[in-house]
């Protein structure tokens, strides 16, 4: 195998010797190649700079993981239990497959990194039916922690960010939406999660996900680098990431905490975290980039904030809204057309009546 892979490399040498010869170069074979050899040697450094601009480090401090060591033991453990939730051997349960449960777990340490990527590893399972489980998970990264409420088991007006996985739909009218529905959201200690539309009115984006009673495993990816947040999600079974969403201008502080909450109403499912993974990400930045991280941020918010709920809204047409507007455009395209060739014929006429 040695000596083919020598043979082999002898022989494109040679090869590329005839290529770049400058006996059997013309002019024009020289600007191409040239081109060629800048181009490949580009693409190389881009490589190169993509392979070496974002390391990352997991923070054990920040992270949940099996055997759950003294977790929720005060003083021996860096996370806190709260409510109905309680350690197994092989998750960290928020709620029981029963009504009118919410539980948490929270770190007890406040997050200092100014880039950071979490994953999730979690489930959702229970024994209703479709449309019959409720209410859902959520991921948090906050100024208050530990603080019941209504919204997935945290308190409402919170200040941060939230990654829900709402698994029931309230607004039925909304029938393009498909559930469970994973979503992202900002709050600053004013703005409350709107339960009867699903947290529509204030959602950054986000992306189906069929993670109930699942036999494989599932995951929940949130990165936020360069003011930038992303969620992915590995549902399938495949090992591969799925895009649920991407905003720039996401400004997050901070020295904020991060946590897991689940609720259950009338209707209920097992809320499950089998581990919480934080990764600090060493990120190459301009002289530009590091005067604006220098810049403290104190409330959380996300730039362009109206555009980006405009365009949701005109997104979130349905079915019926979008057909009538295709409608009514061909209907005034052929409207202008008809009258164009009248007024055309009209003109014609006329024209012709005055030569003649």
């Amino acid at each position: 195998m040695a000596a083919v892979s020598r043979s082999r490399h002898r022989g494109d040498s040679k090869t590329i010797h005839i290529l770049f010869s400058p006996r059997k170069m013309t002019p024009f074979k020289l600007f191409w190649c040239f081109i060629f050899f800048v181009f490949t040697v580009s693409h190389c450094f881009a490589d190169d700079d993509d392979d070496h601009e974002m390391e990352e480090f997991l923070k054990r401090e920040y992270s949940l993981t099996k055997p759950y060591q003294g977790v929720g033991s005060l003083g021996s453990s860096h996370w806190e239990l709260m409510g109905d939730a309680m350690i197994t051997t092989e998750q960290v349960r928020l709620t029981p497959d029963m009504q009118s449960r919410q539980g948490a777990v929270w770190s007890r340490l406040p997050c200092h990194l100014s880039d950071w990527e979490m994953q999730v590893h979690f489930k959702i399972h229970g024994k209703g039916k479709k449309n019959l489980n409720g209410d859902g998970l959520a991921i948090w990264y906050t100024k208050e922690r530990m603080q019941k409420g209504p919204v997935f088991g945290n308190k409402d007006n919170f200040t941060g960010l939230g990654v829900f996985v709402d698994t029931y739909p309230n607004e039925e009218k909304h029938l393009e939406r498909i559930f469970p529905f994973v979503l992202a959201m900002v709050g600053n200690g004013t703005i409350s999660y709107d339960h009867e539309r699903d947290g529509r009115p204030t959602e950054l984006g986000g992306c189906n996900a069929m993670v109930r009673n699942l036999k494989h495993d599932a995951f929940l990816f949130i990165r936020y680098v360069r003011r930038r947040l992303t969620v992915m999600i590995d549902i399938d079974g495949q090992h591969e990431w799925r895009d649920c969403l991407d905003i720039p201008g996401v400004r997050l502080p901070k020295g904020f905490y991060f946590g897991a909450s689940a609720i259950t109403g009338d209707l209920s499912d097992n809320h499950d975290i089998v581990s919480l993974k934080l990764y600090q990400l060493t990120v190459l930045r301009s002289k530009q980039e590091e005067e604006e991280t220098e810049d403290e941020i104190t409330i959380p918010s996300v730039d362009n904030m109206d555009l980006l709920r405009l365009g949701q809204t005109e997104e979130g047409m349905s079915g019926l809204a979008i057909f009538f507007t295709v409608l009514f455009s061909i209907l005034g395209c052929i409207f202008l057309v008809v009258i164009g060739i009248l007024v055309y014929s009209h003109w014609n006429e006329s024209r012709r009546k005055r030569f003649y």
